[in-house]
């Protein structure tokens, strides 16, 4: 069990500068990792129909966890949470956010869904004023601006250009995948950072492995369309293990660490990591993605200054 619970309504005032520096760098070493799956995911989805690899990914992220959990807590941890509100928080925020966020990039494009999700700081400071955790001030508001401007400018994106369907399931998805965040941290603090990933997680395996089976059973082309060979087995596991699990938990601690509105600032240098593994592939420096990943993290220090003058005083 967890001995560290992060207190929901000043997440960084408690925990001091030792705590903001390991937050920081969870967020990194997350965003990192999830980068890890966009060259994996361009791969498999050349066969993989998008509901059936998002299903898997769950399926293999949540086995792993749950392994993992059982070794570091134990059989009575796992036995005595509560599954049921982990099923319902999981499947209503990270299933159905992963659901709307495909549904989004097949409405519109990548590049759109992209740039609206840089607002997801937007929605996480909303989140956390509402829960009473956060009081705006003006070190923090410029933070925010400059972590939105950032991810902007790192995505290459230009705007959006219509208010429409896959719009609105992008900022659906933005806005439970914060949400979802949030309750993990705020409900689970009896739990590990592993313990609150894998109920939560569990819950979007719930969710997807529904949808997927019902759209089976109707007809619809779900299944994968070529033979799974060891090259795709391999990219399934950096999607779902390091860019899924691995990823999840060391968000999930960063959150308990840094509030979800800081931690969530950390989103938008994902497209300079982005750029940094197509680079050691073979492709070429991006300056656009790389001043913009600059201006986020020039956010995030920014933000957090006022937070640690709290604490000295």
């Amino acid at each position: 069990m967890s001995s560290t619970s992060p207190n929901p309504v000043r997440p960084i005032a408690v925990g001091g500068t030792r705590r903001t520096l390991s937050g920081n760098a969870l967020g990194v070493a997350s965003m990192f990792a999830w980068a890890c799956g966009f060259p994996a995911a361009e791969v498999l989805l050349a066969t993989w129909p998008t509901l059936a690899l998002i299903t898997a990914r769950f399926a293999l992220a949540v086995t792993m966890l749950m392994v993992l959990w059982l070794l570091v807590d134990g059989p009575r941890a796992v036995a005595s949470a509560r599954w049921g509100r982990g099923t319902l928080i999981g499947g209503l925020t990270f299933g159905l956010g992963t659901y709307l966020l495909l549904l989004a990039q097949s409405l519109t494009d990548a590049v759109t869904v992209a740039i609206i999700a840089t607002g997801t700081p937007i929605a996480a400071t909303l989140i956390e004023m509402w829960s009473g955790g956060r009081r705006l001030n003006t070190a923090f508001v410029l933070g925010m601006i400059a972590s939105v401007a950032g991810g902007v400018i790192a995505t290459g994106g230009t705007g959006v250009e219509t208010l429409g369907a896959g719009v609105l399931a992008a900022l659906g998805s933005c806005f439970l995948f914060a949400l979802g965040s949030h309750f993990t941290v705020r409900d689970f603090s009896d739990l590990s950072p592993v313990g609150r990933t894998t109920i939560t997680l569990a819950g979007g395996l719930v969710f997807n492995a529904t949808i997927f089976l019902v759209a089976y059973a109707i007809g619809t082309d779900v299944l994968p369309r070529a033979v799974i060979d060891t090259h795709q087995i391999t990219m399934l596991a950096i999607y779902a293990l390091a860019a899924g699990a691995l990823s999840q938990v060391m968000w999930i601690a960063s959150v308990g660490r840094l509030g979800i509105a800081v931690a969530s600032f950390h989103i938008n240098v994902a497209p300079f990591y982005v750029m940094l593994l197509m680079l050691a592939l073979g492709d070429g420096w991006n300056w656009t993605k790389a001043c913009g990943a600059g201006i986020v993290i020039l956010g995030v220090i920014i933000a957090q200054r006022g937070e640690t003058r709290r604490v000295a005083a």
